[in-house]
C-alpha cells in the first residue's frame, strides 16, 4: 500500500477493500478515520462488489445496524461512531477493515491542548499521547469483530505505517495474540479453520 498521504492512496485502498471483501464474502465493516475517506471508499467500492452495501448517514445508526444484521453478506461503510458501542455477534460480522491508523485530529482543541502541555513539559506529544490514543481506538475497532469467545475473523489494517514505522510494532504488540499476515490468500483459511487472524498490509 502507498503512503496514506499520497495521491495514489484512494485508488489503492479501494482496490484492497474490494479484494478483502471478495475473500471474506462480505460480512464486513469498512471503518474510515474521516467522512471524506468513508465516502470515497463507498463510491469506489460499492459498485464493484456483489454484496449489499450500506453507508453511514443514509439512515439512523440503529436502522443501519438492524439492516446489516438481517442482510446476509452485507458490507457497512462507516466512521468513528461505529468503532464503539456496536454489537454484531457471529459470522454476520467476520471482517473489520480499517483504512488508516486512527490518530486523533491535531486541530481538535482538546487534542491540541493536551499535545501542547506535553511538549511544554519537555515530552513527545506524538509518542506520549497520539500513539497511545490511536492504539486504544484500534483496539476498539477490533472489539467490533470479537464479541464472544466463539467469534473469529479478520482485522485488516490498510495503513502501511503499521509495518514501515517503528511505532507500528507498538500497535501490533498491543493486540491480543493472533496470526499476522500480508497475504490475501490467507484470508480464506480463517473461515475454514477455527483460528483468528489479523491481516495487515
Amino acid at each position: 500500500m502507498p503512503d496514506p498521504r499520497s495521491p495514489q492512496w484512494a485508488r489503492a485502498a479501494a482496490d484492497e477493500v474490494i479484494r478483502i471483501v471478495n475473500a471474506t464474502e462480505g460480512r464486513a465493516f469498512v471503518l474510515s478515520t474521516s467522512f471524506a475517506g468513508m465516502n470515497q471508499l463507498y463510491e469506489r467500492v460499492a459498485p464493484q462488489i456483489d454484496y449489499p452495501s450500506f453507508l453511514q448517514g443514509s439512515t439512523s445508526k440503529s436502522a443501519l445496524l438492524k439492516k446489516f444484521r438481517s442482510t446476509p453478506n452485507a458490507v457497512l461503510f462507516a466512521t468513528a461512531s461505529f468503532w464503539q458501542g456496536v454489537d454484531v455477534r457471529g459470522e454476520q460480522l467476520s471482517c473489520v477493515i480499517i483504512d488508516k491508523l486512527p490518530f486523533a485530529v491535531p486541530s481538535d482543541p482538546i487534542v491540541a491542548a493536551r499535545q501542547r502541555h506535553i511538549e511544554e513539559q519537555g515530552g513527545s506529544s506524538f509518542f506520549e499521547y497520539s500513539v497511545p490514543q490511536a492504539i486504544i481506538s484500534l483496539k476498539q475497532g477490533l472489539g467490533r469483530l470479537i464479541r464472544s469467545t466463539t467469534d473469529r475473523g479478520v482485522l485488516a489494517v490498510l495503513d502501511p505505517r503499521l509495518r514501515t514505522k517503528m511505532y507500528g510494532q507498538t500497535f501490533l504488540q498491543s493486540l491480543p495474540p493472533c496470526r499476522i499476515t500480508s497475504d490475501i490468500d490467507d484470508l480464506a483459511s480463517v473461515f475454514s479453520a477455527r483460528s483468528f487472524a489479523q491481516a495487515s498490509e
